[in-house]
């Protein structure tokens, strides 16, 4: 695997911020639910693809709002092309980010193996108090 470029790097990031705006202050469609943040942008090296990871907090349907930024793809990119001076506009194409979820969970495998700890620290402790 190549190392990004700085260059790719402040595309994918102004790219980031771009597509962050539009989503959040722009679009209008009702049927979008709860928060959606872009959490990741890898644009191609040659600039035809861009892969937009975003991250959803309090959705009803996690499929359906995909679907709905997938259809709004062509919006997203032509608001893109206004505002960011490239040669080519990238494809966007949007995947699901769930490293999120996938911390909270570790998260909170963590938490009940420091509560299962406690609690046998704290039994062995009255078992030791019990011998004497």
């Amino acid at each position: 695997m190549r190392k990004q470029s700085n260059r790719m790097y402040k595309i994918d990031e102004q790219l980031k911020e771009e597509i962050s705006k539009i989503i959040s202050l722009e679009m209008k469609n009702p049927h979008l639910t709860g928060m959606v943040s872009v959490t990741h942008v890898k644009t191609t090296p040659d600039l035809r693809y861009a892969q937009v990871f975003v991250s959803m907090i309090g959705e009803k349907d996690r499929k359906e709002n995909l679907k709905i930024l997938k259809q709004s793809s062509g919006y997203i990119r032509s608001e893109i092309a206004h505002r960011i001076n490239l040669r080519i506009t990238p494809e966007i194409v949007f995947v699901f980010d769930d490293s999120i979820e996938y911390g909270e969970r570790i998260d909170n495998i963590l938490n009940k193996i420091s509560e299962d700890r406690k609690s046998m620290e704290k039994s062995f402790k009255n078992f030791g108090e019990n011998d004497q």
